[in-house]
């Protein structure tokens, strides 16, 4: 299970101890999980916050305001799906067991952040699993319930043979048999309903079925009706499940007329008229079946998406009237390249598609080459043209990991459209057992831009305006990092942040932003304008201090105020830098440089973090943002923020403001600044009118 920015653990933790509910918050938070915890105080709090549906449910076994088992109790009673971790000191055998009987789905040993984020990760990705699975069930009984209808309904005589015997048969069936109700058929052996002088032919068919062997695509025999009479027939079998229990799906028809005619026109029906390949429904037959042998037996197999380059051109060249004749020499070319297993189509108008079975990557990567040399080393010949063209072409190697039609084929005509975009003559296969060698490539290339943006400038700023709600206007904007990308592109730092923090590039990063800050700053006191900058850093300055004295210096250099920067940093990271947090607010509060925290109020007791951290500034958290008119929850929230920050003499921003009915608010609760799209976007100039 991938954790990404969208998906938001609902956190419920039964601790005495705010502080030690606190690190776990900022643990999972650190090891990129997005958190949203509650703590409940009294059993009141914890059946409110139960029926809420959080995720997870952390309970210390010695917690006291509410013991164990009052927790299980309470968990239990909802009848949901909510696993209970519990948090222990240390292990032993009988503490394990007990808290086991109780219910709990596992142990967390308290302290031990490595523990807490692998057993949570676990969990979740248990309980995303169940859920999937439960909506999955659903799904199939809603699918089957309409299959059932349409089977009920189907003019096709269908039946479906477990072992032989009838276990299911639609109307269409009975009555081509004469049978009045499925009592009369229910359990005979579908031999019953076989012309003597066919029954051992379809003996020894329904053996090789039983062995697991694939069904023939039609069957021709003959058929008994329950009046004796007989009449051809041919029968299409197709594994199936009913009632969970495997069996085939049979559908008969009458024969109206030729067996040799019959497969002449069965033969007719699966071909392109202008190539002779197979035609497109009849090759997803083909892949649906490949594809279901990859989920089911873990074979390997590849498809191939192949398509002239410059077609539009091509056709201009030879003609309208002349298009089948060239889709014919395509069609021919590509007949003689592929191997005898392979399998061909014309797929669309002008694209063609190959399966070519039981192969590994380098396989199909081998014929995508022998396919795309074919064509490249070849002249096309045609009743009134000789022409050479090359051709793109995109592949997916099939196997467990993407054994779904809908993305086997995404991937692969994302793959052709790739090959076209960068001029043709190209060949692109999707492998996924290559991700996490593709990954390590993508990181790499990232480091390597990274790197190149701080060595080249390569970075800019975009500036947003922060309105004072209240008090006389000032010019006051925040600063957001962008990096350079191609001509006219910019990166957003979402997409590097994350990279470049794991290959210890933060510093870097940061060093460049708060040096690009006073720059800006002492150019508009130079210009006559006082404006303050807010900016964000990240955990990784707190310790260097290297940028302590590059903020000295700089603030020298550009002879700019340090009180007109303020640097941002978020409440979980100072929560859990604590110490090295006070020690660079006090050090950089000598050049008058100020420290708000952003993404405040998302911890389980912020305020009581100022007693420890001396914050100028509290950047409300964004998600208390979302549907602010409507939600009765956000808005007390930001009341009791701004209520709390006047005592304590800190200013309040609030971001992300998107309406008017949320600045009426902000402005009624008391907030100082607010910034938003709604006021103005970030952009890369400084010209907003603050009178």
């Amino acid at each position: 299970m991938q954790f990404g920015k969208d998906m938001v653990l609902r956190l419920l933790i039964v601790d005495d101890s705010v502080e030690a509910a606190e690190a776990i918050v900022s643990g999972l938070r650190n090891s990129g999980i997005a958190v949203r915890p509650s703590r409940p105080e009294n059993e009141t709090e914890l059946a409110a916050q139960v029926l809420q549906q959080p995720d997870l449910v952390l309970a210390a076994r010695d917690a006291r305001n509410l013991p164990l088992p009052k927790v299980m109790q309470q968990v239990d009673s909802t009848g949901k799906d909510l696993p209970v971790l519990v948090l222990l000191d240390n292990v032993d055998d009988t503490g394990l067991l007990e808290v086991l009987s109780m219910g709990a789905r596992s142990v967390i040993l308290r302290g031990h952040t490595d523990h807490v984020q692998n057993v949570v990760r676990a969990e979740w990705a248990d309980l995303e699993a169940r859920r999937s699975l439960r909506r999955l069930e659903a799904q199939v009984r809603e699918t089957e319930r309409r299959c059932d209808t349409l089977i009920d309904s189907s003019r096709e005589p269908i039946a479906y043979i477990h072992e032989g015997m009838h276990i299911r048969a639609n109307a269409a069936y009975l009555d081509i048999f004469g049978f009045e109700s499925f009592e009369e058929i229910e359990g005979m052996s579908l031999l019953d309903l076989v012309a003597p002088g066919q029954v051992d032919g379809f003996k020894q068919l329904l053996k090789q079925l039983s062995k697991g062997e694939a069904p023939p695509p039609r069957y021709e025999t003959e058929a008994r009706a329950l009046d004796g009479s007989h009449f051809a027939a041919v029968m299409e079998f197709t594994p199936a499940s009913y009632e969970g229990e495997q069996c085939l799906q049979v559908i008969l028809r009458r024969q109206e007329f030729d067996p040799e005619l019959a497969r002449e026109v069965e033969a007719l029906r699966q071909r392109d008229q202008v190539t002779g390949l197979l035609n497109r429904a009849t090759f997803l037959r083909a892949l649906e079946d490949a594809v279901s042998d990859a989920a089911q037996n873990n074979t390997h197999h590849g498809l191939l998406l192949i398509e002239p380059d410059h077609y539009a051109r091509l056709l201009q060249e030879i003609g309208l009237d002349a298009s089948d004749e060239l889709i014919a020499a395509f069609g021919e070319r590509l007949r003689t390249v592929i191997g005898p297993d392979d399998v061909a189509a014309r797929f669309s108008e002008h694209q063609f598609a190959v399966l070519t079975p039981n192969c590994d990557y380098h396989a199909t990567s081998a014929l995508a080459d022998r396919l795309r040399t074919a064509f490249a080393d070849h002249v096309l010949e045609t009743p009134s043209r000789s022409l050479n063209t090359t051709v793109s072409i995109g592949g997916v190697q099939i196997g467990e990991k993407i054994a779904s039609v809908t993305a086997v084929l995404g991937k692969a005509s994302q793959c052709v459209l790739s090959s076209i975009g960068v001029g043709g003559n190209r060949t692109e296969l999707f492998d996924p057992g290559a991700a996490d060698r593709a990954e390590s490539e993508r990181v790499e290339a990232w480091v390597t831009r990274i790197r190149d943006a701080l060595d080249a400038d390569r970075f800019l700023m975009n500036y947003q305006p922060l309105i004072n709600l209240h008090g006389e206007p000032m010019e006051m904007y925040e600063a957001y990092l962008r990096m350079q990308g191609e001509p006219g592109e910019l990166v957003q730092p979402l997409s590097f942040l994350q990279i470049a923090e794991e290959h210890g590039l933060l510093w870097e990063i940061d060093r460049w932003v708060v040096g690009k800050a006073i720059q800006v700053i002492g150019d508009r006191l130079r210009a006559g304008k006082r404006t303050t900058l807010l900016v964000k850093i990240t955990q990784a300055s707190l310790q260097d201090e290297s940028l302590l004295q590059h903020i000295e210096e700089q603030l020298a250099r550009q002879n700019a105020e340090g009180s007109l920067l303020v640097l941002q940093l978020p409440e979980s990271k100072v929560f859990t830098h604590l110490r090295a947090a006070q020690e660079f607010q006090a050090r950089v509060s000598r050049f008058g440089v100020r420290v708000g925290l952003e993404q405040f109020g998302s911890g389980l007791n912020s305020f009581q973090m100022l007693s420890h951290f001396d914050a100028s500034f509290l950047k409300i958290d964004r998600a208390f943002m979302e549907d602010l008119p409507s939600s009765a929850d956000h808005q007390q929230r930001i009341r009791e923020i701004a209520s709390k920050a006047r005592e304590l003499g800190k200013q309040t921003i609030a971001e992300f403001v998107q309406d008017a009915a949320s600045m009426s608010f902000l402005f009624a609760a008391g907030i100082d600044y607010a910034q938003g799209h709604f006021l103005a976007a970030a952009g890369p100039d400084m010209d907003y009118d603050f009178q």
